[in-house]
């Protein structure tokens, strides 16, 4: 199937971020008095929700809100030196010259999602929706619909995450799943994604 539109998100997708997540952790633990975690119960959350593994790290709901505010400053402050994905920028570069649409939809913020992409990939995307949101990643597959005149079933958000999976079902478009990102390819199958991509250069595939 090919498709006109494509979501991305950024990290764990576009970004290899997580080693950064991880080495950060310790360091927002101590600072907002949550519970330190070592790499062993860290792997067994990547495929947890957002809720379980807060619940498993000790944080209140009403210090959620000032921890996150803090990852995505300390996130814009690295993101120049995370790196993308082995072959991201030459599959970003195909899907467009193809005449896929590329858009971007993710919690980080759009100057660090700039910044990780750097000016010319950043040109490639004609849309981005960025940034903390009460309403989730659905509300914001459906605005990307509106602004750029695409149905669903032209669409397909592309992720890494369970909550990518989830909102991209309620929002009726297809998912297709990476398997290098922050959740494990076992929970995103659960799923019951429409594409699973094993390498990068699987993507390529979307564009018919």
């Amino acid at each position: 199937m090919a498709y006109r539109l494509a979501i991305f998100d950024f990290d764990g997708t576009l970004a290899d971020s997580y080693p950064w997540f991880t080495s950060v952790l310790d360091h927002m633990a101590a600072r907002h008095k949550f519970r330190a975690i070592d790499a062993e119960e860290r792997e067994s959350l990547r495929g947890a929700s957002a809720g379980v593994i807060m619940k498993s790290l000790g944080v209140s709901t009403w210090k959620l809100a000032r921890i996150a505010k803090d990852f995505r400053a300390m996130k814009k402050q690295a993101s120049s030196g995370i790196p993308l994905f082995p072959g991201i920028p030459e599959l970003l570069r195909e899907l467009h010259a193809k005449g896929v649409v590329l858009a971007l939809v993710s919690s980080d913020t759009e100057a660090s999602v700039r910044i990780g992409l750097g000016p010319e990939l950043s040109a490639l995307f004609v849309h981005f929706d960025c940034g903390a949101s009460l309403f989730g990643k659905a509300r914001k597959f459906r605005r990307v619909l509106r602004k750029l005149s695409m149905t669903k079933a032209q669409t397909i958000c592309i992720g890494d995450e369970d909550r990518d999976a989830r909102a991209a079902d309620k929002a009726g478009i297809d998912f297709g799943a990476v398997t290098w990102g922050y959740s494990t390819p076992e929970s995103l199958i659960a799923h019951d994604p429409k594409l699973t991509f094993a390498t990068v250069r699987d993507i390529a595939a979307i564009a018919g």
